[in-house]
């Protein structure tokens, strides 16, 4: 399977603190690739890396074979790669639908024009579950109908590959139920899922492998249920006993 994103010996130091050390991974399109690790180990850094928001201290990021280690945020969007933050981040004064035309205008492959991007919005806004919210003030909505707008507004630029940090946190366990259905059918309409995620249960219900990080380096990878039982990714999360 074709690699829709490759990091290679990936650093990452603040001062004298290790935030990641020699990372190398390698994301295969199609899949949903679940990131997992004790909080501090290095997950949000690695995406913010990935994403432009941080720049390694060494290492390289691949994207289908061509280098965006040091591109800026909007320009590692427009190369297909998006996110959603751990902390919901919406345009607060601007309605859903509005927030979803930001993605489709500034995105890869945008709208040709104002009307394009508002019916593109539309439909997303309906696969997210928020047609009924579309002029609704992103202040008032629900923390899950926040979390489904970042979503629908990352979807809107047109990514072929994904980055959801904690994209269920906080989520009641039907909510969690709804946006894992939705996760997967982000992968069915062929956008690969990158994910961190606490939440077991959608570790190993969604993920085709996890990959494991403890104190900024890769301890293990494999299937979710070869990671439940790996020693070392025990005692990372429950210490020596």
């Amino acid at each position: 399977m074709k690699a829709a994103l490759e990091v290679e010996r990936l650093s990452k130091n603040f001062g004298g603190l290790r935030a990641l050390h020699n990372i190398d991974l390698e994301v295969r399109q199609g899949e949903i690739l679940g990131l997992i690790g004790p909080n501090g180990s290095g997950k949000t850094t690695l995406f913010n890396i990935i994403t432009g928001f941080l720049k390694p201290d060494f290492g390289r990021i691949m994207s289908e074979g061509e280098e965006i280690t040091n591109l800026k945020p909007h320009q590692v969007c427009l190369k297909g790669i998006t996110r959603i933050f751990q902390l919901v981040k919406p345009f607060a004064q601007m309605t859903a639908l509005q927030n979803l035309m930001v993605g489709s205008l500034y995105g890869r492959d945008p709208a040709e024009d104002v009307k394009k991007a508002k019916a593109q919005s539309k439909e997303i806004l309906s696969f997210v579950g928020l047609y009924d919210k579309a002029e609704a003030v992103a202040s008032s909505l629900t923390l899950a109908e926040r979390k489904r707008l970042e979503l629908g507004r990352a979807l809107a630029a047109k990514p072929q590959l994904i980055l959801l940090d904690e994209l269920m946190a906080g989520l009641n366990p039907v909510e969690t139920e709804k946006v894992m259905h939705l996760v997967e059918e982000v992968r069915n309409s062929s956008i690969t899922v990158f994910m961190v995620e606490h939440i077991m249960k959608a570790v190993l219900g969604l993920s085709d492998r996890v990959i494991v990080l403890s104190n900024g380096m890769k301890i293990a990878e494999g299937a979710p249920r070869e990671i439940i039982d790996n020693q070392e990714v025990i005692e990372a999360y429950l210490g020596k006993v």
